[in-house]
């Protein structure tokens, strides 16, 4: 295994914008509760057998996203500032025996449009070992399929 250095090795940042369906306290509660986070998190086919989110300043995230071959992928991270209804920042974060291979710095806003959501996501990755090149890679799609798996969940919670 490549070791990691403090010096990224490859990086992206994305903006996604999506509207909604549904009112901001609905899609905002999808992003501070574990039980709907693990609902969409992660790229189709993706399960997330544990799923914790402390949604307050300093609480923590850990995902396991459990692959369709059966490999599970750990995500950790942090809520670092929620404005109820508003804006989420979080980080996010994988390791590999106590190497960090990549960290996430992740904006999330909500704006009511006419009671739909207008949600805006800002998202930096940062690869720190050869094998989070491929990972860094894979960030678009990973987060296209996580939006479209939460626009799914939420029309199927706002549609009852």
């Amino acid at each position: 295994m490549s070791t990691s250095s403090r010096t990224p090795v490859a990086e992206r940042e994305l903006t996604f914008v999506r509207t909604f369906d549904a009112p901001r306290e609905l899609v905002f509660s999808m992003w501070t509760e574990a039980k709907h986070l693990a609902q969409w998190w992660g790229p189709h086919h993706f399960d997330n057998p544990v799923c914790v989110a402390e949604a307050r300043a300093g609480g923590p995230i850990l995902i396991h996203m459990r692959g369709p071959d059966g490999n599970v992928h750990v995500m950790g991270g942090a809520y670092v500032e929620i404005t109820p209804y508003t804006r989420i920042v979080f980080t996010t974060s994988v390791d590999d025996n106590g190497v960090r291979l990549l960290e996430g710095h992740n904006v999330v806003t909500f704006d009511d449009v006419g009671g739909k959501t207008k949600m805006t996501l800002q998202s930096k990755v940062s690869g720190f070992a050869e094998i989070a090149k491929m990972m860094v890679g894979g960030f678009e799609a990973g987060w296209t399929q996580s939006l479209e798996k939460l626009d799914a969940v939420i029309r199927s919670r706002h549609s009852r």
